[in-house]
């Protein structure tokens, strides 16, 4: 009888022993599989079983969660979700995640381990902490002043803080709102198909993903690249600049909007924004270092993140005499987005220097201790300081005496260029209204904010489609909010 119960315990003991394997087999070994099964949605289920983290703005958040009682029991909601689309993205129970709401998933949701009290946390109590919040850079006030001067328009704006890089708005036009894809009924499906659909594009983001030819606001890289090497010693000499300029080694001649450009000053040339003189100046400047001050602007560059990704904006490396002569006025294959067009505003105003822009100040736990900060961003120099502050005086005569009155402020030094950028087949396209600027404060030690603005469409009359005319007023407006105190 001993031996049979002695069998008994053995055999009962290799059973528990074959269930302990078998428990870590599926739990070790195949728990990826079962994971990343679509049957499995427990994950799902915890994932939506607690209120996500908050996106602020100025400590003020712009986002929510609401309960809805169901199994995925909490779907996002957004403060004014059409003005911060660009930068929140959306959290779908569908789509999933865009631009902030993904970048930082992790804090937001829960999962990051670096919100958990203890190390393994997570995977011995099997639940999540409660979300951490993400505070951005932005400045409501530039924010909202950037998105009313686009309304009605197709466009986007970008400003960033020459000092430190901090992006201080981003729009986007025209916009949606992100709550309506957050749920997972029938709705969400149909407002999906339909913003996917809308031929304007309400979901593009075009102050980062979206490049546009410059056109003459590039002209400040090209007086740039002019000063550093050399090619302009002085800015109020004869440039020896025909007009028309006939580009070279073909039979084309370019021409110039208006009168006075022929053998400009580098003065007068950039403050009426003859094409001639500074297609010239680029081909006088030579490829190599067209390249080179480009690039070190930034354009070219396929790994600037935000955090979220940025579109690569482009100078081509290989071109000849006549590519290059329109290449240096922003034109045939060169390419930018606005916040690449603002960091060059913004390297102009810090003295030459360029800060690497960024979007979060910092992330925290739900409770405000902060999980991780946004430290010292990278520097380099992209411009002699000597080049710098000649482009800040001519950026300041465009404003004072040229074609960018519009944006002038009482009380402030403001620096600017317009651009008017031709493209479609033939350039019969609509033109694109561009501005880039940068001020200072009369208290100021230097200035506060760089800006760049695209207006991609408009109901003028193609003759009246200028920088001037329509981006400066809504740069203008943009540099005040950051300005007043």
């Amino acid at each position: 009888m001993t031996r049979h119960i002695r069998q008994a315990a053995v055999f009962c003991a290799l059973l528990l022993v074959a269930l302990l394997v078998n428990a870590a087999r599926i739990q070790v070994v195949r728990s990826e599989s079962y994971d990343d099964n679509p049957a499995n949605r427990r994950a799902v289920i915890a994932r939506y079983g607690q209120p996500r983290g908050d996106i602020l703005v100025e400590d003020v958040p712009v986002t929510g969660s609401r309960d809805t009682r169901e199994q995925l029991r909490y779907e996002r909601t957004y403060l004014n979700g059409p003005l911060y689309a660009p930068v929140t993205g959306f959290a779908s129970q569908v789509y999933g995640t865009t631009f902030l709401e993904h970048a930082h998933d992790g804090v937001l949701s829960g999962t990051d381990p670096r919100l958990s009290p203890l190390p393994l946390w997570n995977d011995v109590t099997r639940s999540l902490p409660a979300g951490g919040h993400v505070v951005t850079t932005l400045n409501p006030r530039a924010q909202r002043a950037a998105y009313e001067g686009l309304s009605g328009r197709k466009g986007a704006v970008a400003a960033v803080e020459p000092s430190t890089g901090r992006i201080l708005a981003l729009v986007s036009a025209p916009s949606y709102d992100p709550a309506v894809l957050s749920g997972n009924g029938p709705g969400v499906e149909r407002e999906w198909a339909r913003l996917n659909s809308d031929p304007d594009r309400p979901m593009l983001n075009r102050a980062v993903r979206q490049t546009y030819p410059p056109g003459s606001t590039f002209k400040v890289v090209t007086a740039a690249a002019a000063l550093d090497a050399g090619v302009i010693r002085d800015l109020d000499a004869p440039t020896g600049s025909p007009a028309p300029y006939r580009l070279p080694g073909t039979t084309t001649l370019l021409t110039n909007g208006g009168e006075g450009c022929e053998d400009a000053p580098l003065r007068e040339a950039f403050m009426w924004s003859c094409n001639t003189v500074f297609a010239k100046l680029g081909v006088d400047v030579g490829l190599t270092d067209m390249v080179g001050t480009a690039e070190a602007f930034g354009f070219n560059a396929a790994d600037v993140r935000i955090p979220f990704a940025v579109a690569q904006s482009t100078f081509d490396t290989s071109l000849d005499r006549a590519q290059l002569a329109l290449s240096s006025i922003g034109q045939y294959n060169t390419r930018a987005t606005p916040l690449q067009m603002a960091m060059v505003s913004a390297a102009v105003a810090n003295g030459g220097q360029l800060r690497t822009p960024y979007l979060v100040e910092r992330t925290t736990r739900s409770g405000g201790a902060t999980v991780a900060s946004a430290g010292s961003r990278t520097v380099r120099q992209v411009v002699r300081p000597s080049t710098a502050r000649r482009l800040r005086e001519l950026m300041a005569d465009v404003v004072r005496e040229g074609t960018g009155k519009n944006a002038a402020i009482p009380g402030a030094t403001v620096g600017g260029k317009t651009g008017t950028a031709q493209h479609g087949i033939g350039n019969a396209g609509t033109p694109y209204a561009w501005f880039v600027s940068w001020a200072q404060g009369g208290r100021d030690l230097e200035p506060r904010v760089a800006v760049a603005v695209v207006v991609e469409d408009s109901a003028a009359k193609r003759r009246d489609i200028t920088g001037g005319g329509l981006a400066a007023p809504i740069a203008r407006s943009v540099m005040e909010a950051v300005l007043t105190p």
